[in-house]
């Protein structure tokens, strides 16, 4: 028998096992996991031991001599808990989402180092769902509201496993989307008795009999008949979006299709002549390493995991929008030569620590056009380096390894060049 079976971080837990009320009872102990066989627990005869590992434990009892063993008792699994934090993400993370939305439910572990795991999630659907991702995405409906919970488990020893994350809460409204220039209608019933008629609310706004509506908003409705009339309670509300025939505009600052690992780029989406409205932001594509709300999202050092189409739409008071064009962004690790301005240097040595410091050479402080330059009046041995840059503010290659000319004292006209294997891009 066990008390808790879960081991605490650091923790212990104990184990008790037992004949009968007779005496003379030791009691040998053994462990295993799925992919180990049985051992022995070394050292242990006593009726309690405390356990600090996972896996499957049972013991039997012997007295005598010659010796004379009981069965085997029943498993118990003892799993152990490892001091990683878990929590449960939602993205996009709008506080309202309507049916038929997609989100993504991610499963973040920190701490792991280099464990591989599979996960178990507590959902409003399964006490008990596994995946091997750490994520999944669903098309929402008023079903998938309620709590999400996931932990870790270690995918080579399954009775490793963190702790129940915090739970998160999805809440999911039901919807009906106007089309841009249409109207929806609105059915409003009771009981099955006659003289019934009704009325249909916006927000807060006054009541109407019209059941044809064309602006989004909460609705909900009452009934009444008599005179006096007798009003029955409001219904239920209903959620409606309107689509209004805007189409953002999606924009990278600075305006280059292709850049390059390690560049700073911003992408933005704009409405235009909807400026009071309180607009969030989806963005594609979904692989972003954050799932932007606001209008615009900064790139600090571009990977080529970034590259991609980009698209975006908004959604605000009751607002959706189109979806806008796509622009494309390449990040790239190649160099294209025409897109550069060249920087030349002189190396000075450094004594000290026998290393190089580089001096600009003259013209060449904001960079030049030309990939070649001409060194005038060299009378003695030196060395030369170059690099690339673009942009502002300015991202440079690496520089070149250090080109060296000697000299016999004489004035010797110098021309340098800009070869593509010499600068290296950082990444």
């Amino acid at each position: 028998t066990a008390g808790p079976t879960i081991i605490p971080v650091g923790g212990r837990v104990t184990l008790s096992c037992s004949v009968d009320d007779s005496d003379g009872w030791k009691y040998d102990w053994f462990r295993r996991t799925s992919n180990s066989n049985e051992a022995q627990v070394d050292g242990e005869e006593n009726r309690n031991i405390r356990v600090s590992q996972g896996g499957i434990y049972r013991c039997r009892g012997r007295r005598g001599k010659p010796v004379y063993y009981t069965d085997y008792s029943d498993e118990v699994t003892v799993e152990i808990t490892v001091s990683s934090s878990v929590s449960v993400t939602l993205k996009p993370d709008w506080s309202q989402i309507f049916s038929g939305e997609k989100i993504t439910v991610r499963c973040e572990i920190q701490g792991g180092g280099d464990t591989e795991w599979d996960y178990e999630w507590k959902t409003p659907q399964s006490t008990s769902h596994q995946t091997h991702v750490n994520y999944w995405t669903l098309s929402v409906s008023e079903s998938s509201s309620g709590n999400y919970m996931c932990r870790g488990r270690n995918r080579r020893d399954s009775y490793s496993s963190t702790q129940w994350s915090k739970t998160i809460t999805l809440t999911v409204s039901d919807s009906e989307v106007i089309p841009a220039g249409g109207r929806v209608t609105l059915s409003c019933s009771g009981d099955e008795s006659e003289g019934w008629k009704y009325w249909f609310r916006r927000n807060s706004g006054s009541w109407s009999s019209e059941n044809r509506v064309s602006e989004g908003g909460v609705y909900y409705c009452r009934g009444g008949r008599g005179n006096p009339v007798y009003y029955t309670e409001n219904s239920n509300e209903v959620t409606i979006n309107k689509t209004v025939s805007i189409r953002p505009t999606v924009t990278l600052d600075p305006n280059w299709s292709l850049i390059y690992t390690g560049e700073t780029i911003t992408v933005r989406c704009w409405i235009q002549n909807h400026e009071r409205t309180q607009w969030t932001y989806e963005w594609r594509p979904t692989n972003l390493n954050t799932y932007p709300t606001q209008s615009e999202y900064r790139i600090d050092r571009a990977a080529e995991s970034h590259s991609g189409d980009y698209s975006c739409w908004g959604r605000g008071d009751y607002l959706l929008t189109e979806w806008s064009r796509v622009i494309k962004l390449t990040v790239s690790r190649k160099i294209k030569i025409n897109l550069m301005g060249f920087y030349w240097y002189k190396t000075v040595p450094k004594l000290s620590d026998r290393l190089y410091r580089y001096e600009l050479l003259p013209g060449s402080d904001s960079g030049t056009e030309e990939d070649s330059y001409m060194v005038h009046g060299q009378t003695h041995t030196a060395g030369y380096v170059c690099r690339a840059g673009r942009g502002e503010p300015v991202f440079y290659t690496e520089h070149s390894k250090p080109t060296f000319v000697w000299s016999g004292g004489q004035f010797v006209p110098l021309f340098l060049s800009f070869h593509l294997y010499l600068p290296v891009i950082s990444l």
